[in-house]
């Protein structure tokens, strides 16, 4: 498994303009191609644990379902390299051996995604489980009980979004001369960007909210639905990733991960001023 996590792209976005909330309508549209889904999974890193030859370490587990039988073989992908390297170091106090030949590992969401397209079905077929952060999941949780929604647990990797604004829209950015969507990984994050917003249009932003969901739906429907909103998705990974990645870069290897210079998000100010809300294009 190789780690291509081109981070040109997403260190872009996290600079890039916020324009506000937009309502999206019910657009239909071809459901999103698999290069498509790859342009917006590879700058998402996600990390797992492998061996020296980069072979994830693999769990049997029974197999889930009503009529199954046998074991499952399973991977886990990390959404933090913190909560990788604590197993890790767990493992050392279990089973040291094995501790002492496997890392940490990033790799891309995108490779993650397409090798779980190519070898799904297969009798060697190796299952990806999704390991969330607990804080997020537990402020996934808070978001969810503030709607009043009687909430015990959060299943799957939480993603924050915010909406609001006189018809209810998505708060979107300006990447290049496309509206996005950003759902982010970290709530933090999100609120930081949605407490910049108030401060700039402080008249639409005060009914501005944050909602949930899950990243497991999300790569299913970008798999399977036909909905005009699903192109205007990003996943914001949180800056704790993004640095982590960025910090295995070789010195002086500078912009060697940067997408070329045609699809390169443009600079933002450094107090960016956001436009006033409007439909997404």
């Amino acid at each position: 498994m190789k780690s291509l996590v081109r981070l040109g792209a997403i260190l872009g976005i996290m600079g890039s303009t916020l324009l506000g909330p937009s309502p999206i309508g019910n657009m239909s549209a071809l459901a999103l191609p698999e290069p498509q889904i790859l342009e917006k999974l590879r700058s998402v890193p996600v990390f797992t644990i492998t061996d020296a030859q980069g072979a994830p370490l693999i769990a049997s587990v029974p197999k889930q379902g009503q009529g199954q039988s046998g074991n499952a073989s399973v991977a886990g992908i990390f959404i933090s390299q913190k909560d990788a390297q604590a197993f890790v170091d767990q493992l050392k106090t279990r089973n040291p051996q094995l501790a002492a030949s496997v890392r940490v590992t990033p790799v891309s969401l995108g490779e993650i995604y397409q090798i779980t397209q190519a070898n799904k079905g297969k009798p060697d077929e190796v299952l990806f489980a999704y390991v969330p952060t607990p804080q997020q999941v537990q402020l996934a949780k808070t978001v969810l009980q503030q709607t009043g929604q009687q909430v015990n647990e959060f299943n799957g990797v939480p993603l924050f979004l915010a909406r609001g604004g006189p018809e209810n829209g998505y708060l979107t950015i300006q990447r290049g001369q496309e509206e996005v969507i950003p759902l982010f990984f970290n709530k933090e994050e999100l609120q930081g960007m949605v407490e910049r917003f108030k401060q700039q249009q402080p008249s639409v932003t005060t009914a501005i909210k944050i909602e949930v969901v899950n990243l497991e739906s999300v790569l299913e429907a970008l798999r399977t639905e036909n909905d005009k909103f699903l192109t205007q998705l990003i996943l914001i990974p949180s800056r704790e990733s993004l640095e982590f990645v960025r910090s295995l870069q070789p010195a002086g290897s500078g912009n060697q991960n940067q997408p070329p210079a045609s699809n390169q998000t443009r600079p933002a100010p450094q107090a960016p001023i956001p436009s006033q809300p409007r439909p997404a294009r």
